[in-house]
């Protein structure tokens, strides 16, 4: 089986809401997922093994979240290069972190990537979960094919 993982920066839990979201949908289209804060993946190993990485970041007076920022570097160093990837987050107004870890997993850690990230304002409704659900099925088909 392939397996995913979801990693998440989240302030007040909108991020964490859109991870999950997202792994039902790399869930239904038969992939493992796995989702954890950004904050405890700590060692190279624990990115070692995936098919499909999603990271994610709430938008913080314009940035990702200091966990995001310390996932990728780590995520440099190991090799990722063509894996699948996606990028989302939640955001209040402005909205720039899932921008920058999208061009960042495309253009620095050379991922194949879906067309854009997911952002979302609010992970309060049904329609956001369901845009969350429909980009991880199109993440897993980076996978499957």
């Amino acid at each position: 089986m392939n397996r995913a993982l979801i990693a998440y920066s989240s302030r007040r839990g909108a991020t964490e809401t859109i991870a999950r979201c997202i792994g039902e949908g790399l869930a239904a289209a038969g992939m493992e997922v796995h989702i954890l804060p950004a904050g405890e993946i700590r060692t190279e190993a624990s990115l070692e093994g995936f098919d499909a990485y999603v990271f994610g970041s709430a938008t913080y007076h314009g940035e990702m979240m200091q966990h995001t920022k310390q996932l990728l570097f780590l995520a440099d160093k190991v090799n990722l290069k063509g894996r699948a990837g996606g990028a989302f987050g939640a955001f209040g107004w402005s909205g720039e972190a899932p921008s920058r870890i999208w061009e960042t997993m495309r253009h620095i850690l050379g991922m194949d990537m879906v067309e854009g990230p997911l952002q979302i304002q609010s992970a309060a409704s049904d329609t956001d979960c369901a845009k969350a659900r429909d980009y991880g099925v199109r993440v897993a088909s980076r996978v499957t094919g």
